[in-house]
């Protein structure tokens, strides 16, 4: 009934953005329910990209390349940083303290110029706030944001809400990744006696490799609280943040899931500070000479279907490469989350990088959405070219 009510809005009110949504376990545009078949493109420049003028005709040049390279290969959608560790955005001053999104104020209008540049194509973008895989120069003030109420309050009012308001309609905008993978800067030593905020499970998983600084509540009140507020400037908002690998983000297999509703309530008291859907990454780490998946990845041996990890919202693989797959191709990677109950798939990275093990190149990448192009199957992962 919400999704049939949800179409009969949008076709009868010129005035209402017809956005994604979610119901139940899947995506919809509209009526349609829809697969999110992307990439990620995560930056030109990482951490200087947007805002202060940073959007030049170079970087941008490069963006609308990724996607109309994504639209072209039959994809819809795209994954991109904005903050990472607050290198040059949002305006923070020597106290911590953020006076506003970025110090020129062009961070809102460069946004808006990928927007618009997706929507010409078809192409849904979901914006990364900040980055926990690593700790840079600027992280002090990524610490602020973290760890001290009433820094992390002042980056909502004058920062996060302001993109929020100014953005929500933009029929391109897909949702809010609030941080990439977390658990790079999670303390794993804690025994806890709530569940929640016990981190002991992940003592032999790798967490902790950018700097374990935060315990699990820091970074679920963190999650809590800008949630929270992307939820009070538009109700709407789709809002997720991508888990560096399922062990942290379900409740099976022996695991914690660090990410459910109850745990970022408890963690930080406000109601609405929720994810709308789960995403997470997978790559095969090493094992003796070999790289393997370990057994809670979607691609481990023949490969989980959503349904084992035991979540009540869609999940979307949202970072994987042939390159560190374990003998899957981009192909396969694609093929089994349409048809294994995952609402998405986004391939790691466009801008491949010779520093990066992980990355595939756009062209491995691209093999995989020529797979899914056209794809309208209901009953499996849906549709996944439609009009914006």
């Amino acid at each position: 009934m919400k999704v049939f009510l949800l179409a009969v809005l949008c076709l009868s009110a010129h005035t209402v953005v017809c956005r994604l949504s979610i119901s139940g376990d899947h995506f919809y545009e509209g009526s349609t329910r829809v697969f999110l078949s992307g990439v990620n493109a995560a930056w030109v420049y990482l951490g200087t990209d947007f805002g202060n003028n940073q959007l030049d005709s170079y970087r941008l040049s490069k963006y609308t390349d990724y996607i109309k390279q994504v639209q072209s290969n039959g994809g819809n959608s795209i994954r991109i940083f904005v903050h990472d560790n607050c290198e040059t955005t949002p305006d923070i001053d020597s106290n911590g303290i953020t006076q506003g999104p970025d110090k020129s104020g062009t961070l809102i209008s460069d946004l808006k110029k990928i927007l618009d540049v997706a929507e010409t194509n078809n192409v849904l973008v979901f914006f990364a706030l900040f980055n926990g895989a690593q700790k840079k120069t600027d992280h002090w003030k990524l610490q602020g944001i973290i760890a001290d109420d009433n820094k992390r309050q002042k980056y909502i009012e004058m920062a996060l809400q302001p993109m929020v308001k100014a953005l929500g309609n933009h029929k391109a905008l897909g949702g809010w990744d609030i941080m990439n993978e977390m658990e790079g800067i999670i303390k794993v030593e804690a025994h806890a006696g709530d569940s929640c905020f016990d981190t002991s499970f992940l003592l032999k998983s790798g967490a902790g490799f950018a700097g374990a600084t935060y315990s699990a509540q820091d970074l679920q009140r963190f999650l809590n609280h800008l949630a929270n507020g992307i939820k009070q400037a538009d109700s709407a908002a789709l809002i997720t943040s991508g888990s560096w690998n399922p062990i942290s983000n379900t409740d099976m297999f022996g695991s914690q899931n660090l990410y459910n509703d109850s745990c970022l309530r408890k963690a930080g008291g406000k109601q609405q500070g929720v994810l709308s859907f789960y995403s997470t990454h997978t790559y095969a780490k090493a094992d003796t000479c070999q790289c393997h998946y370990d057994n809670i990845s979607p691609f481990h041996g023949a490969g989980h279907h959503k349904s084992d990890y035991g979540l009540d919202k869609p999940l979307v693989i949202a970072e994987f490469s042939e390159k560190k797959g374990d003998g899957w191709t981009a192909s396969q990677q694609f093929n089994h989350a349409y048809y294994y109950g995952y609402a998405g798939a986004w391939g790691w990275q466009y801008k491949q990088e010779s520093s990066d093990a992980d990355e595939d190149t756009a062209a491995v990448i691209n093999a995989g959405l020529q797979f899914l192009k056209g794809k309208t199957d209901a009953s499996n992962g849906g549709t996944v070219n439609f009009h914006l």
